[in-house]
C-alpha cells in the first residue's frame, strides 16, 4: 500500500493441512508506535477462504506487537486453524498447480481500525504446469517433422514431405503465439504465467550459463550497464506481475514462499523503489519471462539473437554433414546410388531454401525482440544488433515474396496459371518455394498479408510492454481478422492443412480473448479471473497434446512407411503434373502433363524471368551438357512407332491453349504411348525434374 508505515523485508508463511496449522515469520522495519491489530485473510482465487483477527496482546507469539515499536521487527507465529476454516477452503487449493492463492495481512490501529500497512505473500502447493519436460517434448516433436519432411523429401516422396513441413511450421507458429501471450505485460494467473513459460524456447529464451555470462560481457564492451538482479536477490525484493491489485512473489516452495510488501499503486514501467531502507523491483511482460528464466533482464535480447544464430550455425552444418555423409555411404557401397539424388546434386540450392525456412521461423522471434531492444537500449553494440537483424530479415523476406509474385504474374501472362513456372523449375521451387508450397497455387500470394501478420503482432508485444489492456485488445483484433481471412480464402494447399491451420487461428483467437479478459478492463471477480486462467490452460494443453500427436503420426508414417504419399490425395492446383520426375510418369496422364510441360522436344524452349538468375545454375549446365545438349526440363524425344511419326515433327500445343482440339498430340496407337513412357522411365539421366521437398 502507498505510504506503509511497514516494510517486510521477509514473509515466510507455511500452511500444513494435516495439523491444521498457520506458521509465519515476518521481518521488516517498523514506523508504527502503539497497540495494534492485525486482520489475517487467505485468499484463494480471489475467493475469501478465511478471515481472522489476530490481537496481538492475547497471543504470546505476537508479543512484539503488543505495542509494536518503530525500528527493526521479527515476527514469528505459528496459529491452529479451526475444523470449520479447514472445510471452506476449496479443495482445488491442494491439486490445482500453481495455485492462484495469497496470504494478506492488514495492520490496524486498535482504537481508530485506521490501516497503517498491509503485507501478503503468495501460497504453492508445489504443483506447477512449468516443466521442463514439456518444453523439451514440445521442441522435440516440432524439429522431427522438419527432420521428417526433409528426410522423406530426399527419398522421393515429396507430396508427404510437403504436408509434413507445413504443418511442422504451423506447430512452431502456435508455440510462438503461445510465447507471445506470456511477454504482453498483461497481469498473468499464475497458472497461465507458467503454461506460457514452457514456449519461451520458441523465443530463444533459454539459459546457458556461459552464454549469460558472454552476454554481460559483450554488454559492457559497447558501453551498456548490465543489471545485477539474479546476484542480489538477497539485497533486494523481486516481485512478477500477477495480478493489478496482487503481485506474484518468486522462489516458493511447498506452501512456503519469499514474499515482500504489497505494493499498492506503481506504474507499469518494471523500476526499483526504495522504501524504508529496501529496494523493490516490480517484473512484467518480457522482463517477467526472462526473470523467470533466471537471465538477467538486460541480457534478454542478446541471449535470443544468440539462440537464433545457433540455430542458423547448426542447420548449415547438418546439411553439409549429411551430404558428406550420403557422398561416403554412396562410395562405400553401403547406400544405393540413386539414394537422396536429387539433394546430393544440387545441395546448394535446397540449402539456401532451408536457410530461407529458417529466417521464416525466426521471424516472429527476432522481430519482437528486435523492436523491444529499441525501447530498452541496453547497449549501443546491441541497438546495433537490433536493427541490423530487423532491416535484414525484413529485406531477405520481402525480396523473397516479390520474387514469388513475379514468376506467379508471369507464369499467368504465360500460360494462365501460377502454378506452371511456380514448380516447373526445381531450382526457384527448391529457393523460393517455401513461401508458397503450403499454400495452394491460387494464393501464391498469401505469404505477403501473412508476414504483416506476423510483423504487426511482434510490433504490439515488443513495442507496448507499458500498456498490457492496448497490447491485448490489439491482439484480439489481429487474431479476429487472420480467423476470418483463413475461414473465408482457405488459401493452404488441401483441406486436411485448411482445417489445421483454421483451428490454430480459432484458438489463438480464443486465447487472445482471455488474455482482454486477464487485464480485468471489465471489472469481473477475482475468482473469475482465477477460474478462466485454469480453462485457459485446459483447453491449450489438450489442443497443444492433439496437434503434437498429429505431427508425430504423420511424421512417423513419413519415416516409416513405403509410401507415405498414398496418405494424401493429388493437388488440385496441377502442381504434379509440372513436377513430377519421368521416372515418375507410370500413367497415361502423367505423360499427358509431360507433354504438356514440353518434356521431349528439346527444341521447346523454357520461359524465365527477366534477369532471374535461378534459370542458369552451373550444375544445371553441366546436367544439360550430360543430356546432349538439352536443359534437365527438356529431354530427346524418343524414337516412335512408325504409326506416330507424322506427329512428332509438330511442337506440342499449349495445355492452357483452349483453341486446340486436343491438349497432346495423338501418337497413332495405345501401345506406343506406353513403349514411350517405358522409354523415359529406362533412360532419364536427370533426377532435376522434382523439386526436393516440394514434389506434390
Amino acid at each position: 500500500m502507498s505510504n506503509s508505515s511497514f516494510s517486510a523485508t521477509l514473509f515466510n508463511v507455511v500452511f500444513t493441512p494435516n495439523n491444521r496449522s498457520l506458521a509465519f515469520n515476518i521481518e521488516g522495519i517498523s514506523n508504527i508506535a502503539g497497540k495494534v491489530e492485525a486482520d489475517l485473510e487467505l485468499l484463494v482465487y480471489g475467493y475469501s477462504a478465511m478471515n481472522q483477527v489476530l490481537d496481538p496482546c492475547g497471543n504470546t507469539d505476537l508479543s512484539g506487537m503488543c505495542p509494536m515499536n518503530a525500528g527493526p521487527l521479527t515476527i514469528k507465529s505459528n496459529l491452529d486453524i479451526s475444523q470449520d476454516i479447514m472445510g471452506s477452503i476449496p479443495g482445488i487449493a491442494y491439486t490445482v498447480p500453481d495455485l492462484d492463492a495469497v496470504v494478506r495481512i492488514k495492520i490496524k490501529d486498535q482504537d481508530t481500525k485506521v490501516q497503517l500497512a498491509c503485507v501478503e505473500a503468495e501460497l504453492s502447493n508445489g504443483h506447477s504446469v512449468e516443466q521442463k519436460a514439456v518444453a523439451w517434448t514440445t521442441a522435440v516433436i516440432a524439429g522431427l517433422g522438419l527432420v521428417a519432411s526433409a528426410v522423406t523429401s530426399g527419398l522421393g516422396h515429396s507430396n508427404t514431405a510437403a504436408h509434413v513441413a507445413a504443418n511442422a511450421m504451423s506447430l512452431f507458429g502456435y508455440m510462438q503465439a503461445q510465447a507471445f501471450i506470456g511477454m504482453t505485460a498483461v497481469p498473468l494467473p499464475p497458472i497461465v504465467a507458467a503454461w506460457t513459460q514452457n514456449f519461451q524456447w520458441s523465443m530463444g529464451i533459454i539459459r546457458v550459463g556461459f552464454l549469460q555470462k558472454m552476454a554481460t560481457w559483450y554488454q559492457r564492451a559497447t558501453g551498456g550497464t548490465p543489471t545485477t538482479y539474479l546476484s542480489q536477490l538477497a539485497y533486494i525484493s523481486v516481485e512478477v506481475q500477477k495480478k493489478k491489485k496482487m503481485k506474484r512473489a518468486i522462489d516458493g516452495v511447498k506452501f512456503a514462499t519469499r514474499a515482500v510488501q504489497r505494493l499498492m499503486n506503481r506504474s507499469n514501467a518494471a523500476a526499483t523503489e526504495a522504501q524504508a531502507g529496501g529496494e523493490r523491483l516490480v517484473l512484467h511482460g518480457i522482463e517477467r519471462v526472462g526473470f523467470k528464466a533466471r537471465i538477467e533482464t538486460t541480457n534478454i535480447f542478446f541471449t535470443g539473437y544468440t539462440f537464433f544464430m545457433i540455430f542458423v550455425l547448426f542447420t548449415v552444418i547438418g546439411v553439409v554433414a549429411f551430404k558428406f555423409i550420403c557422398e561416403g555411404l554412396t562410395k562405400a557401397g553401403r547406400m544405393k546410388g540413386d539414394k537422396f539424388i536429387d539433394f546430393r546434386n544440387g545441395w546448394r540450392t535446397v540449402l539456401k531454401g532451408i536457410l530461407f525456412r529458417v529466417v521464416l521461423i525466426g521471424f516472429p522471434q527476432m522481430m519482437m525482440l528486435g523492436l523491444w531492444e529499441l525501447t530498452q537500449r541496453d547497449s549501443a553494440g546491441e541497438v546495433v544488433l537490433a536493427i541490423l537483424t530487423i532491416l535484414t530479415m525484413i529485406g531477405v523476406l520481402g525480396w523473397a515474396s516479390s520474387k514469388v509474385v513475379r514468376i506467379a504474374q508471369r507464369s499467368i501472362a504465360m500460360h494462365k496459371n501460377p502454378a506452371y513456372i511456380l514448380y516447373s523449375d526445381p531450382v526457384a521451387l527448391n529457393k523460393w518455394g517455401f513461401l508458397y508450397v503450403q499454400f495452394k497455387a491460387a494464393a501464391y500470394w498469401f505469404i505477403i498479408p501473412w508476414l504483416a501478420y506476423l510483423f504487426v503482432k511482434a510490433m504490439f508485444v515488443g513495442l507496448s510492454q507499458s500498456n498490457g489492456t492496448v497490447q491485448a485488445i490489439a491482439l484480439v483484433i489481429i487474431e479476429a481478422a487472420l480467423l476470418i481471412g483463413v475461414s473465408v480464402l482457405r488459401p493452404w494447399m488441401d483441406k486436411k492443412t485448411n482445417g489445421f491451420n483454421i483451428a490454430i487461428a480459432a484458438v489463438n483467437f480464443l486465447s487472445a480473448i482471455f488474455l482482454l479478459m486477464f487485464t480485468e478492463v471489465f471489472k469481473q471477480p477475482g475468482i473469475v479471473t482465477g477460474v478462466m486462467g485454469v480453462i485457459f490452460f485446459v483447453f491449450n494443453a489438450a489442443f497443444s497434446l492433439i496437434l503434437l500427436l498429429m505431427l508425430l503420426v504423420s511424421s512417423g508414417f513419413a519415416l516409416f512407411t513405403k509410401n507415405p504419399d498414398t496418405r494424401y490425395q493429388p493437388m488440385r492446383d496441377d502442381r504434379g503434373s509440372f513436377i513430377k520426375s519421368q521416372t515418375q510418369l507410370t500413367t497415361e496422364l502423367d505423360a499427358l502433363g509431360a507433354t504438356a510441360r514440353g518434356e521431349g522436344k528439346g527444341t521447346h524452349s523454357r520461359s524465365r524471368i527477366d534477369d532471374d538468375d535461378d534459370y542458369s545454375s552451373e550444375e544445371q549446365r553441366q546436367i544439360a551438357a550430360k543430356e546432349g545438349g538439352f536443359n534437365e526440363h527438356y529431354q530427346p524425344a524418343p524414337p516412335r512407332s512408325p504409326a506416330s511419326t507424322t506427329h512428332t515433327q509438330h511442337a506440342p500445343p499449349s495445355f492452357y491453349d483452349r483453341s486446340n482440339a486436343s491438349p497432346a498430340p495423338s501418337y497413332g496407337r495405345e501401345g506406343s504411348l506406353r513403349d514411350d513412357v517405358q522409354h523415359r522411365a529406362a533412360n532419364n539421366p536427370s533426377p532435376w525434374q522434382r523439386g526436393a521437398g516440394y514434389d506434390n
